[in-house]
């Protein structure tokens, strides 16, 4: 039998070192394993956001009929591409069955309990473990063209006030006389001030230097690949030998689905799916967005830091493709050019895809694996694994160590995809 570990944490992505972070200050002794390197998934090249504003589910009214509209559009927004996947076919089954008003209220104020909390957190960790990460209490708008879009966002203002989610809407020709980054034509914006953001990249490599500094492992090219409960606790079997743990810990993001069965739950498969997103970094032009931006009819969102400035999103469900499509590479470039005086920066440095962990409520799943008293679960953030991290991380941690959590921890359960 190797020697006991006390908590190991698969996966190395901004989920797990948050955890990991907050096990530790709970007094636990962490190790963090990974199969490839820290921030390699979709911890590394997102948007940076921290948003309350996002709390709405991709689950919503509608969005079926939205998705088969575009399945002949490549460079959609959202595209799911066609081709003989039963698991992906499965999981849009499961998805549309959520896609109605109590399922959407009800995801919204799970999202909303977490990023809110999440939010509160943050600007204390960063105070707290000096993460030199870029944090900025910047707000967020959403920018429109279409008139009729713009009305259509305004009339979700009093579900997101319903949420403790509060935004102001301002005129087109009072945002264009406020941001002088975007071209003439805009109809309106609505501006989200408790939003914040920061450089995703630089926040993870800092989470794990603060993880070690408070004497917590982290183990790069370690795969996990399988797990066995036993009496006194969880082996987890890994590429480089067992690891013999009290509890284990599963933040393996968009990788989860295909350990589901190697670690005992086999649901995990049919509850997530990976979302594909893309993101271009360049350098930064001369005139930048004074704040983060979401162009809301091409769904583009733009964030600049010191350094350096970003177009990203868009959702495509392709399995685990591995080409960068240069299609959709494109459309965020093109959608920036129909807002933006300056697009693109004059120098490409990075362009990037990753899968984020949807699951089919879009809401994160995180608590105990039903049936396994020493593993436990954080994963499923979907797009949202940034703004999530501190709430998750102290959730996680509170339900681990028996303390009394800050939000209801009943609607991450992975027991609601059981029923």
């Amino acid at each position: 039998m190797p020697p006991r570990e006390e908590v190991v944490i698969a996966g190395a992505g901004v989920i797990g070192l948050a955890s990991a972070l907050a096990l530790l200050e709970a007094g636990r002794a962490v190790r963090v394993i990974d199969a490839g390197r820290i921030g390699g998934g979709s911890s590394h090249g997102n948007c940076g956001t921290i948003t309350p504003s996002h709390a709405p589910p991709l689950a919503a009214p509608g969005m079926i009929a939205t998705a088969l509209r575009w399945m002949l559009t490549p460079d959609a927004p959202l595209y799911v591409a066609p081709r003989l996947d039963p698991a992906l076919w499965g999981w849009l089954w499961r998805f549309a069955g959520r896609c109605n008003t109590r399922h959407w209220h009800a995801s919204a104020q799970a999202k909303a309990a977490l990023l809110i909390d999440s939010r509160a957190r943050l600007p204390h960790w960063v105070h707290d473990y000096a993460l030199a990460c870029e944090f900025t209490q910047s707000g967020h708008d959403y920018v429109y063209r279409d008139p009729r879009a713009f009305e259509r966002g305004q009339a979700q203002m009093p579900l997101l006030a319903g949420l403790g989610v509060s935004a102001e809407a301002i005129d087109g020709k009072c945002y264009e006389a406020q941001e002088p980054a975007m071209k003439p034509g805009i109809a309106g914006a609505i501006r989200f001030d408790g939003d914040a953001m920061l450089r995703p990249d630089r926040y993870v490599a800092q989470l794990a230097r603060a993880v070690r500094e408070r004497g917590g492992l982290i183990d790069e090219h370690c795969a996990l690949l399988s797990t066995a409960p036993h009496a006194d606790g969880i082996t987890l079997h890994t590429a480089q030998g067992p690891l013999h743990a009290r509890d284990a810990v599963l933040a393996l993001g968009a990788w989860t689905p295909r350990l589901a069965s190697a670690v005992g739950v086999p649901a995990l498969r049919k509850a997530m799916q990976p979302g594909k997103g893309y993101s271009i970094t360049y350098s930064r032009p001369e005139l930048v967005p004074l704040r983060p931006l979401v162009l809301r009819e091409r769904a583009v969102c733009v964030t600049s830091w010191d350094g350096g400035y970003r177009l990203g999103s868009t959702m495509e469900f392709s399995g685990f493709d591995d080409s960068l499509n240069p299609r959709r590479l494109a459309a965020l470039e093109r959608g920036a050019r129909e807002y933006l005086r300056q697009p693109i920066g004059p120098e490409v440095r990075e362009q990037w895809f990753g899968w984020r962990p949807m699951s089919c409520d879009d809401v994160p799943i995180i608590g105990r694996a039903p049936g396994q008293p020493r593993l436990w679960l954080s994963t499923g953030h979907g797009m949202m694994g940034v703004g999530m991290s501190c709430g998750s991380a102290q959730l996680l941690a509170d339900l681990m160590t028996g303390r009394p959590p800050a939000i209801n921890p009943a609607p991450y359960r992975m027991e609601r995809f059981l029923q």
